[in-house]
């Protein structure tokens, strides 16, 4: 796993003439505009999808589906799950995780991912996995996954990906969820692999910077631009499923788009096209702001409920 990452990382670096300035690395990467920098991440993603199955010969090797993960495979936002279960095991603190709760609360409800929100997302994943090593992440993940994350994969979305697979198609998820996470389900449901964030890491130990930038929205289609001129994919026999307008540049450049339990966006952008709708979600109906006050309550009852948690067992 860890020769899939270093290999992903050197891959990933910018290619052409070495820059002119004196700077060093990390201040010429920070200077990277967005696309540079999605296209970065794009190209580390695909790289690092390079998975054990690699050498397997899929009976339709021309397609294959993608699929978003948060709100799409699974309920919910992965990283807060992630992150929760690390808050957990004592990498951070009872406020830092009420902040992600309320995060959570709002993505789930409104099913709208607001742009400060990823950045700020993005800074707070670099803080908590500084300085820990991917074996650790890794071995923590599979533990996070079956406390947190097994029982909400929705059903509906589960069989659509399994229904590739039986035609003989490979499946990735592509997410803005570490790689090491995204690696974690993919496997656990039987998938080809996954495309996501992928964090520099030196000698097992995580830098706190990110190879590119997060895989979010351009960069999601550029990994998968990568992967298909790796893999002699057809885009346009292939499919994409994703519950986020932002993940238009994916869904677009593939001839099967689907929007799976979407936000009102992209549900308007998806009739409009005549796309596939599929809604997994039951309550709809409800009053949103009444449900977000009970979603952020729950979310920040967790929150206290695991600070709690780990004062008694410090007393104890």
């Amino acid at each position: 796993m860890h020769k899939h990452h270093a290999r992903a990382q050197e891959r990933a670096q910018p290619h052409g003439n070495p820059p002119r300035t004196t700077v060093t690395s990390v201040v010429d990467r920070r200077r990277l505009d967005l696309q540079q920098r999605s296209a970065l991440a794009g190209e580390a993603a695909a790289a690092a999808a390079e998975v054990e199955t690699a050498l397997d010969t899929p009976a339709d090797p021309s397609r294959a589906a993608f699929f978003d993960v948060d709100n799409t495979v699974m309920q919910g936002a992965s990283i807060f799950h992630l992150a929760r279960g690390l808050h957990r095991r004592k990498f951070f603190t009872t406020r830092e995780i009420a902040g992600a709760a309320w995060k959570q609360a709002y993505f789930r409800v409104v099913g709208v991912e607001d742009p400060a929100h990823v950045a700020e997302a993005r800074s707070s994943a670099l803080a908590f996995i500084a300085g820990h090593t991917v074996a650790e992440l890794e071995e923590l993940g599979e533990e996070i996954f079956d406390e947190a994350m097994a029982h909400r994969i929705w059903p509906g979305t589960r069989a659509l990906a399994q229904m590739h697979l039986d035609q003989g198609q490979r499946v990735w998820l592509v997410t803005a969820a570490p790689i090491e996470i995204a690696s974690i389900i993919a496997r656990r449901l039987g998938l080809t692999g996954a495309m996501g964030t992928v964090a520099e890491h030196k000698d097992g130990v995580y830098t706190g910077a990110l190879v590119g930038d997060m895989l979010h929205g351009p960069a999601k289609a550029e990994a998968i631009k990568a992967l298909a001129a790796r893999e002699g994919l057809d885009l346009s026999l292939c499919s994409a499923y994703s519950d986020s307008y932002n993940d238009l540049p994916m869904l677009t450049m593939v001839g099967d788009p689907c929007a799976i339990n979407p936000d009102a966006r992209l549900r308007a952008h998806a009739r409009g096209q005549g796309w596939r709708i599929r809604d997994y979600r039951t309550g709809r109906k409800a009053a949103r702001a009444g449900l977000v006050v009970a979603a952020v309550a729950g979310g920040l009852t967790g929150a206290v409920a695991a600070g709690v948690s780990l004062r008694g067992h410090h007393r104890g």
